[in-house]
């Protein structure tokens, strides 16, 4: 890689210096400790192994015990949470590193042995297709099991969700984090909320594009007005179809959020491209329409090589491109990337749950390996 790389570029997001444009995404790995969803000290070794990445945004963490739809997946509700990711956020920034946690709430994406026997919540009582990790109790062995049909959300219940948004950014903060990122892509919730394959709502949470777009906007709010646009980011999957997502007016919705994340003035928005086989191609037209709504730093993701992303910079289409599963098995993956080093595969099979095998015992390249 030439040394004029825009993938070398410095940026600053949200008024912190990045040293560079390449960004971890975020993986659910399910490694926290149980009972509690409590992040770890092997949580805290993984991210800090990591640390040279522009940002590291981190797998996505429940908002409130309504939120969670994975097992082991972390929390951001609790105290016990939160002094746990602060063993993390410690680990990064001693090693040089700046971190953002996602936030989510995967409403439907979820099952009723994660809520005493209760039905997942949604916008709307629908039917999909989906499925989630889940360890059986009896056997400890996790397997994807099917979700399933929701219950819908009564009007009075989503306030309290978008509190449930605000307080866990605010632990956030308490935990030690530059920032957090707002999971509203790949079919959770808020993603949830602005289809309508999904939203079938008649009241001012459904049926216009406006009224779609209103929970995300009242999360936004919650959560800028707590700590500052600064430090609020969002994701978006405009061209996700699985999961029951397939909505013929998301294209215009996600400009029209676009629009407000603007004038917002949140820190970055974190756009997930289709990176499945047969996916759609993502136009130029899009890319050059959300650049004409959003004006401030865009991260992209979805199976970038070093060629694409030099393309989509150098184009002005995003600002910083994120890697996730060669972040997995390459602890050194910015390294590697920029001087053109071999990457290592990651083990599939070790992606959810476990221990350090597959998640912090991946070595970085010896410096005579890479020589």
């Amino acid at each position: 890689m030439q040394p004029t790389s825009p993938l070398l570029a410095p940026l600053t997001l949200g008024g912190t210096p990045l040293p560079h444009r390449i960004v971890m995404a975020p993986m659910t790995r399910a490694r926290s400790t149980q009972p509690g969803d409590v992040p770890n000290a092997l949580n805290a070794t993984y991210y800090a192994q990591r640390a040279s990445a522009a940002l590291i945004v981190t797998e996505a963490a429940q908002i409130s015990p309504q939120g969670k739809g994975y097992s082991f997946t972390p929390g951001i509700y609790s105290q016990a949470q939160v002094q746990g990711w602060r063993l993390v956020t410690d680990a990064v920034h001693q090693a040089d590193g700046r971190i953002f946690l996602q936030l989510w709430h995967v409403g439907r994406m979820s099952h009723p042995d994660f809520h005493d026997g209760a039905l997942p919540v949604a916008p709307s009582a629908v039917p999909f297709e989906g499925q989630i990790w889940k360890v059986d109790a009896a056997t400890g062995i996790g397997a994807m099991v099917d979700s399933p049909t929701p219950r819908a959300l009564e009007r009075s219940e989503i306030a309290a969700i978008v509190n449930d948004f605000r307080h866990a950014a605010r632990n956030a903060m308490d935990a030690g984090f530059d920032g957090v990122e707002i999971h509203g892509a790949n079919g959770y919730l808020i993603d949830q909320f602005l289809r309508t394959t999904s939203n079938v709502r008649d009241d001012e949470y459904g049926g216009s594009r406006e009224n779609r777009l209103r929970f995300l906007k009242e999360v936004v709010d919650a959560v800028a007005g707590e700590i500052g646009a600064q430090r609020t980011a969002i994701r978006l999957a405009p061209f996700l179809t699985a999961r029951g997502m397939d909505c013929p007016d998301i294209l215009p919705t996600i400009l029209d959020a676009a629009a407000f994340l603007h004038e917002r003035g949140v820190a970055y928005l974190h756009l997930v491209e289709a990176d499945w086989d047969d996916a759609p191609e993502i136009t130029e037209t899009f890319r050059q329409q959300l650049r004409a709504r959003f004006a401030g730093p865009i991260i992209v993701a979805g199976n970038y090589n070093k060629a694409r992303a030099e393309w989509v910079l150098e184009h002005g289409y995003a600002d910083l491109v994120a890697f996730g599963r060669p972040f997995v098995a390459n602890p050194d993956f910015v390294r590697r990337l920029t001087a053109g080093l071999p990457l290592a595969e990651f083990d599939g099979s070790t992606l959810f749950g476990g221990t350090a095998r597959g998640y912090t015992d991946y070595p970085a390249l010896p410096a005579a390996a890479a020589a």
